[in-house]
């Protein structure tokens, strides 16, 4: 089984909808014993909050199911645990770096380098721009989809 981790900021906008979008794409391509998602803060700030509403929103409006879950922390047992630990900004790579040691299993990756770019997922949080934010989201986890689980093993 392949385990993936989505960190963000604080683990209530970004991340959390990475997690959910990469479930809706596995489930509906019947990969699910194939692969185990997660998702976990960079930072301590949004520590025990629920996804953000209209992060909420829009999922349901994608008709992307989620479940109500509490903000966590990336650990030094999450980098042990997964196999992928996607950031969504150049800052969550930094933090990440130095909570690894400088990623010494190179596990790290940005999440749109899947789809060959060097560029972040803006924050909706500041941009207000869900909408953006979910196809960078949902065009990244097709290609980390599509990479992971290749033709041949469908």
């Amino acid at each position: 089984m392949t385990s993936l981790l989505f960190i963000c900021h604080g683990n209530i906008c970004r991340s959390p909808m990475a997690e959910f979008v990469m479930k809706d794409i596995i489930h509906d391509r019947h990969a699910d014993d194939f692969f185990h998602v997660e998702s976990a803060a960079a930072t301590t700030e949004e520590l025990g909050h629920d996804i953000y509403p209209p992060v909420k929103k829009l999922l349901s409006d994608k008709n992307i199911s989620f479940e109500p879950r509490k903000a966590r922390l990336f650990t030094a047992k999450d980098y042990i645990a997964f196999d992928y630990i996607l950031a969504m900004d150049y800052e969550n790579l930094q933090d990440l770096y130095h909570l690894t040691d400088g990623d010494p299993k190179e596990k790290i990756s940005l999440l749109l380098s899947w789809c060959g770019e060097r560029e972040e997922i803006a924050d909706p949080w500041y941009t207000r721009d869900f909408e953006t934010a979910y196809a960078d989201i949902h065009r990244s986890c097709t290609a980390l989809f599509d990479t992971l689980y290749p033709e041949t093993q469908r």
